[in-house]
C-alpha cells in the first residue's frame, strides 16, 4: 500500500517525504503550503522572476527586503524562479512537479495559466498526484470567475453583515478570515487527500473558496437563520445566544464576561453586587436574557464602571465567572501563558537576521513542529532546485 513518505508522529513531522508545489500567491495558499511545511514537508516555492509573490512588497512594515507580509505565510519554503507563462518556465514546472505529492494554485478560474495547469491534466499525466485549488466562490455558479480578495469574501458571505456594533458600520474582521478560513480548510482537505491516497494509490482533485468556507463558519448564526426566517444583525462584542457574553466596559478600560449557564448568572450577580438580577423574572433564565439583552446590559454596565478591569478580573476570576482582560498584541507576546508554549519561536533570515514567527499552533506527542527556516529570499534555491549537484560529485 502507498505510504506517506517518512511518517514519524512522535516527531513533529508526520509529513516528512512529502513534496509541495506551490503555484500560488498572497495568502490563503502560501498559509496552506506554509501549514504542510511546518509539519515537516518539503515545499518548493514558484515565484514569478520579476518581484515574486505580491506580497513581498505589501508593506511597510518591512523586516529585510521583504514586507512582514509575506514574512508572516512563507517560511519553511525554498523560493524557485520560473516564468509560468513561457514554454520553458511550464516544462519546468512539470519537472518540479512529476516526483511531486501535492501542488496548490490559486489561478483565477479561466485565466491562461489556469488552463494550462489545468487539473484533469495534471491527475491524468500524474495519477498520484493531490491537487489543491482555491477560489473566492468556488468552481461553480455565476461568480466562479470573479477574483478573490479577502474583503469581498467577507462582504459577500455575510461576515461584515454580523461585524461591528449595532448602531454602527459594518467592519471587517480584524484578520483576513476569507483567506485564513480558506487555507485551513484547504490544509484539511488536502492531507485527507493523502490519507486516502495511502489506501487507493490515487491522488485527486480538491478545491475549496473564501466564500464556501465562511459559510461553514457561521455555524449557529446560519443554524439560526434557518430555524427562524429572520435576518440577524450586528451585536458588537455580544453573543446571539447567551447573556451576558461580551465585553463590558469597566473604570479604565474594557474586559469580557462569559455567562454559559444560569447558576455562573447567579453567581456574576452576587459578586458585582446585584443578586436580586439573579430571580428577576426578566432575566433568572438565558431565553430571558437574550429577549431582555438590553435591559441587562444596562444594569451590569451601571457597576461595572464603577471599578477597574484588574480588579473586576480579580473578583470575578476568584468566584468562578469565566472573565479576561482584552488584550493588546504587545500584551499577548509578553504575557506567561505565551512564552509558556513556547509558541514564538525565532529563526534566522539571510539578510533580516533573527526573525520572530507564531509557530504551528498543534502539538504531536508533546512536540511542537520547529520553525525550521526562515521565508527564502526571492529565488533563493532556484540553482539548489533546478540544479542538484549529481550523487557522483558528492
Amino acid at each position: 500500500m502507498p505510504d506517506l513518505g517518512d511518517f514519524t508522529p512522535r516527531s513533529g513531522r508526520p509529513l516528512a517525504g512529502i513534496k509541495v508545489v506551490d503555484l500560488s500567491k498572497i495568502l490563503a495558499g502560501p498559509y496552506v503550503s506554509m501549514t504542510l511545511a511546518d509539519l515537516g514537508a518539503d515545499v518548493i516555492k514558484v515565484e514569478h522572476p520579476e518581484g515574486g509573490d505580491p506580497t513581498r512588497q505589501w508593506g511597510p512594515p518591512f523586516q529585510g527586503p521583504d514586507a512582514t507580509y509575506y514574512l508572516a505565510a512563507n517560511r519553511g519554503k525554498r523560493s524557485v524562479t520560473l516564468d509560468l507563462k513561457s514554454p520553458e518556465g511550464q516544462e519546468t514546472a512539470h519537472r518540479l512537479i512529476a516526483d511531486a505529492d501535492v501542488v496548490v494554485e490559486n489561478f483565477r478560474p479561466g485565466s491562461g495559466l489556469q488552463q494550462v495547469f489545468e487539473h484533469t491534466r495534471l491527475t491524468e499525466r500524474y495519477p498520484r498526484l493531490v491537487v489543491l485549488h482555491i477560489s473566492a466562490f468556488g468552481d461553480h455558479g455565476p461568480l466562479r470567475d470573479e477574483p478573490g480578495y479577502d474583503m469581498v469574501a467577507q462582504a459577500m458571505s455575510g461576515l461584515m453583515s454580523l461585524t461591528g456594533e449595532a448602531d454602527g458600520p459594518p467592519v471587517k474582521a480584524g484578520i483576513a478570515a476569507g483567506d485564513l478560513g480558506a487555507a485551513l480548510f484547504g490544509a484539511i482537505g488536502v492531507l485527507s487527500a493523502l490519507v486516502e491516497r495511502a489506501r487507493t494509490g490515487l491522488g485527486q482533485y480538491v478545491t475549496t473558496s473564501l466564500y464556501e468556507t465562511q459559510l461553514a463558519l457561521h455555524i449557529n448564526w446560519a443554524t439560526g437563520y434557518f430555524a427562524t426566517g429572520q435576518t440577524p444583525s450586528r451585536l458588537g462584542s455580544g453573543h446571539p445566544n447567551l447573556v451576558p457574553y461580551q465585553a463590558y466596559p469597566a473604570s479604565d478600560g474594557h474586559f469580557v464576561i462569559a455567562v454559559g449557564n444560569n447558576a455562573l448568572f447567579a453567581r456574576l450577580c452576587t459578586l458585582i453586587g446585584l443578586p436580586e438580577l439573579a430571580s428577576d423574572p426578566r432575566f433568572a433564565n438565558n431565553r430571558d436574557r437574550v429577549a431582555n439583552r438590553d435591559q441587562l446590559n444596562t444594569e451590569l454596565e451601571r457597576v461595572l464602571r464603577t471599578r477597574t478591569v484588574a480588579e473586576w478580573c480579580a473578583l470575578l476570576k476568584e468566584g468562578g465567572v469565566p472573565v479576561a482582560p482584552i488584550q493588546n498584541l504587545a500584551e499577548v507576546y509578553e504575557h506567561p501563558q505565551t512564552a509558556a508554549l513556547d509558541i514564538v519561536q525565532t529563526v534566522d533570515h539571510p539578510v533580516a537576521g533573527p526573525l520572530r514567527q507564531v509557530a504551528f499552533p498543534v502539538n504531536y506527542h508533546g512536540n511542537r513542529p520547529p520553525v525550521r527556516t526562515a521565508p527564502p529570499l526571492l529565488g533563493e534555491h532556484t540553482e539548489e532546485v533546478l540544479n542538484p549537484p549529481s550523487r557522483s560529485a558528492q
